[in-house]
């Protein structure tokens, strides 16, 4: 009986989880692997997509509770490439825009209706109530990755790495970006870009006041002040041929 109710339950998660995961973004979106996911939540340009749609923020959160991402992560840590890439980013115009979309009141809006969803709460909390996720966790001690990260953390090719790092081509770009005036142009193009704001970014483009000012005739704000305005003439009919 125990057995029944808890598979019922389970069953009862998952089809909640579906019904919160329908009208997601493309599944191209989302990372198939820990790798992938590592690769995501390392790049600055991209690592703040999980926090701007509960939607997204579901499988982002079941991928930090894997103990297959904590490996990934601490082997993508132990590379110097993945300190490179991250520098590389942070001095990308697209950084800037990553975080500054949380200026987006669309972006609350979705949490406001996360929040009085209870899919939302149950999909967030299947990880949890699944015995697999801690069957993983007991038996990753015998995991041959976690044996693969002992070993490489005696492998003289990894200080290696680290002390060659700094002569990469790869280092070397990063070094010279600062110096490089394309770099400052394209921070401040980003900036002034209605883009980087989302909904937000309406208020500094000025095509939202041509809309605005389109048809606005500043005479015909003197009629309540007793001014005499000027009947506008009718458009000529064109001439017959």
């Amino acid at each position: 009986m125990k057995i029944a109710k808890l598979t019922a339950a389970l069953i009862a998660v998952a089809a909640a989880s579906t019904a919160f995961a329908n009208g997601t973004a493309p599944a191209a979106a989302t990372p198939a692997s820990a790798d992938a996911w590592v690769a995501k939540m390392t790049d600055p340009t991209q690592n703040a997509s999980a926090f701007k749609d509960p939607k997204t923020f579901v499988p982002w959160m079941n991928a930090v509770v894997d103990p297959a991402t904590a490996m990934a992560m601490t082997n993508a840590m132990m590379n110097p490439n993945t300190s490179l890439r991250f520098m590389t980013g942070m001095m990308n115009p697209a950084s800037m825009q990553n975080y500054m979309q949380f200026m987006d009141p669309a972006v609350s809006m979705k949490w406001m209706a996360a929040a009085m969803d209870p899919n939302f709460y149950t999909a967030a909390m299947a990880p949890f109530i699944n015995p697999n996720l801690y069957m993983k966790w007991m038996m990753s001690p015998m995991d041959p990755r976690v044996m693969n990260m002992g070993m490489q953390a005696l492998n003289p090719g990894m200080y290696t790495n680290w002390m060659m790092a700094p002569m990469s081509p790869q280092a070397m770009n990063a070094m010279m970006a600062p110096m490089n005036p394309a770099t400052y142009t394209n921070w401040m193009g980003a900036a002034a870009s209605p883009q980087t704001y989302g909904a937000m970014g309406s208020f500094i483009d000025p095509a939202t006041y041509n809309t605005m000012m389109q048809g606005f005739n500043p005479m015909t704000m003197m009629a309540p002040f007793g001014m005499p305005v000027a009947p506008v003439a009718p458009a000529a009919a064109p001439a017959a041929q």
